[in-house]
C-alpha cells in the first residue's frame, strides 16, 4: 500500500475491545494517542507501573496484567470502548482479552502495526528507558509472524493489519455503532412474545392493541399505529404453528414500513 492509493478508514466498534497488537517500538503509544481518548487506552507499561512504580520491570508482568484485566472487564461491563496497549504479539496473550470481550459480550477488533524490524529497533535505541537490547525485538516479532496468520481463528471480529510506517501514520478510525444499538428508539413500544407462526393470534393481537392491519388479496402485509407505537419481537416468529409464511409475511411487511421493528 502506498501513499498514492489510500487505505479505506479502519472500522471499530463503537463499544466494544480493541487490541493493539505489535513488537516494542511499533508506535502503539502514538497510534493509541493519536485516534483514541486518554482514558479509552489501557496500557500494560501503565498497570506495570501501578504495580510496581516502574514500567519497565519485568518481575511485575503478572500483576499488572491482572490489573490490567480487571480495568478492561470493568469498562466493557459499563459499555466503553477499551483499547488495549501491549505488544500482544503471542496467542495466550490475546486469548484472555479476547475472552473477556466475549463474557462482555462486546466485538472485539485487532490493530496490527507491523514495522520493519530496524525501525522498532532504532526507536527502542532511542529511549533512555528501553534497555533490554534487540534481541527482545527480534523474538517479539518472530512470534507475532509466527501467529499473524492464526489470528482469524482467535475470535476477533476484524483484523486490520498497517504494515510500514507510511500506513500506519495515514490510517484513519471510524467508530461503528453496533446493529444492536438502538438508543434512537424511544417508544412507546408493544412488547410481543412468541409468535410460532400463528398468524390470526398475532392479528387478533395486534388490532387490539390499537394497531391497523394492512391487507391485500386476504393475507396482512403490514400494519401500522395510529400513535406511532412501535412492535418489538422478543420471541419465536416461527415455529410449529400453521402459517409461518403469513406471520413473516406481515411483520416483514412493518418493517419494510418504516416501522422498526426489533
Amino acid at each position: 500500500m502506498t501513499s498514492e492509493q489510500p487505505r479505506d478508514p479502519i472500522a471499530v466498534p463503537a463499544a466494544g475491545l480493541i487490541l493493539l497488537v505489535g513488537v516494542s517500538g511499533s508506535g502503539k503509544s502514538t497510534f493509541a494517542r493519536q485516534h483514541f481518548g486518554g482514558t479509552e487506552v489501557i496500557s500494560s507499561d501503565f498497570c506495570r507501573g501501578l504495580v510496581a512504580n516502574d514500567e519497565n520491570d519485568q518481575s511485575a508482568t503478572k500483576d499488572a496484567f491482572d490489573v490490567l484485566g480487571y480495568i478492561v472487564a470493568t469498562r466493557l461491563r459499563r459499555g466503553l470502548l477499551t483499547v488495549v496497549d501491549a505488544t500482544n504479539v503471542q496467542p495466550y496473550a490475546r486469548s484472555s482479552l479476547v475472552s473477556l470481550a466475549k463474557e462482555h459480550d462486546v466485538l472485539v477488533d485487532a490493530i496490527v502495526l507491523d514495522v520493519p524490524e530496524h525501525v522498532a529497533i532504532e526507536r527502542n535505541e532511542r529511549r533512555p528507558d528501553r534497555t533490554f537490547g534487540s534481541r527482545v525485538v527480534s523474538r517479539q516479532r518472530r512470534d507475532l509472524k509466527r501467529s499473524l496468520g492464526r489470528t482469524k481463528k482467535e475470535g476477533f471480529r476484524r483484523i486490520h493489519v498497517l504494515r510500514g510506517t507510511e500506513e500506519i501514520d495515514a490510517a484513519q478510525i471510524v467508530r461503528e455503532r453496533p446493529w444492536n444499538d438502538r438508543r434512537d428508539l424511544s417508544g412507546p413500544f408493544d412488547i410481543i412474545g412468541d409468535v410460532h407462526g400463528c398468524v390470526s393470534e398475532l392479528r387478533t393481537l395486534l388490532t387490539t392493541l390499537g394497531w391497523h392491519i394492512q391487507v391485500k388479496d386476504g393475507a396482512a402485509v403490514g400494519a401500522s399505529h395510529p400513535d406511532g407505537r412501535q412492535a418489538v419481537f422478543v420471541g419465536d416468529l416461527v415455529d410449529r404453528g400453521p402459517d409461518t409464511p403469513g406471520v413473516l409475511r406481515l411483520v416483514m411487511g412493518m418493517v419494510a414500513s418504516g416501522l422498526r421493528c426489533a
